[in-house]
């Protein structure tokens, strides 16, 4: 009888012990993978002693289609299907949509350069690589696709069209869309993990500076269908990074930070259920000497974001 008991006991802490998991993506050929993203951020600066202050709110919805897949390598079609924004600032306010809208008691489409667009963009795949632990690869012809929007639309003063074509990609383009995407998904760990397992994922961001972010993940919890995991991180701007550019003028960011987020995985296919995320970024923002700007100028800035990201 002495022997049952602590055999008893063993039986009852075996699968307690023994419950580590690997989590990678497992995604199927030919199946398509949603991602809906809804989020708001401001920007504030304070120029020669006055205080700007841009909000912006961001929603999209993006389909990933699994073309083939080359040992732990996704290669997807990807598209935008929907995409809305709306930026405000002290005495103004732009809505920008992808959906055509139609101005009250019009039945044709009220013109939206902005708006149009972003409508050009929806529904134009650009490929990826996604490797099995989340990590993009490269991102093609999303720029190619920004640069035909652009082609296509006449914009009488050249200069202007190609500063809003810059900073369009700069928002959208091929950099930006691995740094957002991997803010999601290459957070796995490189070996099989248990509950409270504990691991650090380095990654990059593009906006609003080009930064270096360390974060360390944990497995909070784990349950039939779903792993949930809670990162915090450390922001801080690519020291080795060229100057930016703003309006024409050189600038270097001095930008440092954080970010907290909560994620739930799918425990079958590895995607993405659900996102929260938060980010505060502080510092300086330094205006090189040019010939626009002689001396130069240093901004104070902060950026804060807060984004929810859900598989439908």
């Amino acid at each position: 009888m002495k022997f049952i008991l602590p055999f008893f006991f063993l039986l009852i802490l075996a699968p307690v012990y023994a419950q580590r998991v690997k989590p990678l993506l497992h995604l199927a050929k030919g199946e398509t993978y949603y991602m809906s993203s809804s989020g708001t951020s401001a920007i504030t600066q304070n120029i020669r002693g006055r205080e700007n202050k841009i909000n912006i709110t961001l929603s999209f919805r993006m389909a990933f289609k699994v073309a083939s897949i080359t040992d732990t390598v996704y290669h997807m079609e990807v598209r935008y299907e929907s995409i809305n924004m709306k930026i405000h600032t002290e005495d103004t306010t732009i809505n920008i949509s992808s959906l055509q809208r139609v101005a009250p008691g019009e039945k044709k489409i009220k013109p939206d350069t902005a708006s149009l667009l972003m409508a050009a963009m929806v529904n134009k795949p650009f490929d990826i690589a996604l490797t099995a632990q989340g990590k993009v690869l490269w991102v093609k012809n999303l720029d190619k696709i920004i640069g035909g929007v652009f082609y296509n639309f006449q914009i009488p003063d050249t200069s202007k069209k190609e500063l809003i074509k810059s900073r369009f990609i700069q928002s959208f383009g091929e950099n930006a869309f691995r740094g957002s995407l991997e803010m999601g998904t290459a957070i796995f760990p490189n070996n099989a993990v248990a509950k409270n397992d504990k691991w650090t994922v380095n990654s990059g961001l593009s906006v609003p500076a080009k930064a270096n972010v360390k974060t360390v993940y944990q497995l909070t919890d784990i349950t039939a269908d779903i792993l949930q995991v809670h990162g915090e991180g450390i922001i801080t701007t690519d020291a080795v990074a060229k100057s930016g550019d703003i309006n024409g003028m050189p600038v270097v960011y001095n930008l440092n930070g954080g970010m907290m987020t909560d994620i739930k995985i799918d425990k079958k296919t590895g995607w993405i259920n659900q996102v929260t995320l938060k980010q505060l970024i502080a510092g300086e923002v330094d205006i090189m000497d040019n010939p626009k700007m002689p001396g130069g100028m240093t901004i104070p800035m902060m950026f804060s974001a807060e984004v929810g990201i859900t598989n439908r």
